[in-house]
């Protein structure tokens, strides 16, 4: 589950244009909610397997009316969007959705605004209950007489930011969301609940959440980016974006440690349901459009102001350093595995556009460089963790605390020693294979590191997939789709354990112990 997924209403080609394209000769035609969702992307997305997808959103949940979204099209009101300061034409709802999860073979994970029980007790009667109501019928009506069945369920999102309809206090959320669990369980008591957590934690957030809520919900949320922009030499900022798995790494113990003291005796997870690493640019500059290839439209920038670099570009593709990124939060989320409170969901934002790992565009649509970090790690890595100890060269550097900057505009850091070499080692779950996946972070050199394991000896020879690229800001488009991938190297032989692992890349070596 913590190689899961994002898709948000509005925002930047995630959901029209992306997932759903009524009129494209890339979607499905005919009735009933399959019509519209691009088939291109279905298969891009059954290839990479998604465990767990949420939607509506994000910052779209807190003003969404899910009853606006069902029903005939045709009949469905376009409102104002105030989260996004867009106009929803509703035409992708609930039922187009949870079509498009039976497509592609996903949990849906269904976030609801918290603001109005009534609401979120008729939306789980809508989707889950087998009896015979007007809500029942009007599914019916809708294509599916039978219940969804949908187990997932976030109560709220960033309720405590001010930018949020319906922000409030930690107090008088939790209160909410006490009663909403309460209520939304009473129609099926199978749900799983995903409460309001935050990290920046000054004002007793968890405590009190926790203290009211705690009893009833199997996941507490939390949120974290980081941040890049390519207006520096891009080799200090290829440095940078490396190294901010270790902010996340630090985040995540923190939290856990937190969590823990306030959870009292129901098992409890995490849920990191919004992360990734934003490219940011100047304001001042013109806007950023899609380009038809995958990118971002080149723009005449010269004489333009190049700070401070705070605006967001939703367009700018993901890179090989993105890549290394998303690799090593994926082995701090591993190593985290153990934690009395683990992640046991995380959802990166987004799917596909708006710096997703999936691009699309009327022509068709492309893995973006990160789309093989997730097949390399969901796919081809085992599912129990182990215990890797590395010691590898590294460097003292400034590591960037998210995307936040200071008084002056610049990203806040600390100084951190971040090892060139990141190692997460997992096995089978019937133990006869052992796999290694090990990150180089240097830019421009080879480390050789020898491989033992404790209690035995490795074999002699592994299988070797790589991921990798010429450049370390190579990117996918669709004329060049294949400028970061995964490649297959065959066997190689160890001898005494020592490989040698190439500068900006990541390794999975896998042996076999039967």
């Amino acid at each position: 589950m913590i190689y899961g997924h994002f898709l948000e209403s509005a925002f930047f080609g995630n959901i029209e244009g992306g997932v759903f394209d009524e009129g494209s000769p890339l979607a499905y035609g005919g009735d009933g909610a399959r019509n519209g969702l691009r088939s291109d992307v279905i298969e891009l997305c059954r290839e990479l397997g998604l465990p767990v997808v949420r939607w509506p959103g994000g910052n779209f949940t807190s003003p969404y009316r899910w009853e606006d979204g069902v029903g005939p099209r045709e009949s469905r009101p376009r409102r104002l969007e105030p989260a996004w300061g867009s106009e929803e034409t509703n035409r992708f709802g609930t039922d187009e959705f949870l079509a498009w999860c039976a497509e592609v073979g996903t949990e849906p994970y269904l976030a609801h605004s918290c603001r109005d029980v009534d609401d979120a007790v008729r939306w789980v009667e809508y989707t889950n209950y087998g009896g015979d109501t007007e809500y029942t019928r009007q599914r019916a009506r809708n294509g599916h007489p039978a219940p969804y069945g949908v187990k997932y369920w976030g109560l709220g999102n960033e309720v405590y930011g001010a930018g949020q309809m319906g922000h409030r206090s930690a107090a008088a959320y939790a209160a909410d969301a006490a009663e909403h669990a309460r209520f939304m369980r009473a129609v099926d008591p199978a749900l799983k609940f995903v409460a309001v957590g935050k990290t920046d934690d000054r004002d007793g957030w968890t405590e009190t959440v926790l203290g009211a809520v705690g009893n009833q919900i199997d996941y507490l949320s939390f949120h974290l980016y980081g941040a890049t922009t390519q207006l520096v030499d891009g080799a200090a900022e290829y440095e940078a974006i490396v190294a901010q798995s270790l902010y996340f790494e630090q985040q995540i113990a923190d939290y856990s440690d937190l969590v823990e003291r306030f959870a009292g005796d129901r098992p409890l997870a995490l849920s990191l349901d919004e992360w990734n690493i934003r490219h940011v640019e100047p304001a001042g500059w013109p806007d950023p459009q899609p380009s038809a290839d995958g990118g971002t439209v080149a723009r005449d920038v010269d004489g333009l102001p190049t700070a401070p670099a705070h605006r967001v570009n939703r367009w700018s593709p993901r890179t090989l350093a993105d890549a290394l990124f998303y690799a090593g939060v994926f082995h701090a989320l591993h190593r985290a595995g153990g934690r009395q409170v683990p992640v046991a969901m995380a959802n990166t934002v987004n799917l596909l556009n708006a710096n997703g790992v999936i691009v699309a565009r009327p022509g068709g649509a492309v893995r973006a460089a990160t789309y093989h970090v997730w097949d390399l790690y969901q796919n081809h890595l085992g599912p129990v963790a182990l215990s890797a100890d590395v010691r590898s060269p590294g460097r003292l550097t400034a590591v960037r605390q998210g995307d936040e900057c200071d008084r002056r505009g610049e990203f806040r850091s600390y100084p951190a020693t971040v090892p060139d070499l990141d190692v997460s080692a997992t096995q089978t779950t019937d133990g006869r294979s052992l796999r290694v996946a090990v990150i180089n972070r240097h830019r421009d050199t080879a480390i050789r590191a020898a491989l033992t394991l404790d209690g035995g000896r490795l074999p002699a020879r592994a299988a070797v997939t790589q991921l990798s690229a010429d450049e370390v800001l190579a990117t996918n488009t669709l004329s060049t789709p294949d400028a970061v991938g995964l490649r297959d190297l065959g066997t190689a032989e160890l001898a005494d354990g020592d490989y040698d692992f190439p500068p900006h890349s990541i390794t999975l070596l896998r042996f076999d112990l039967s």
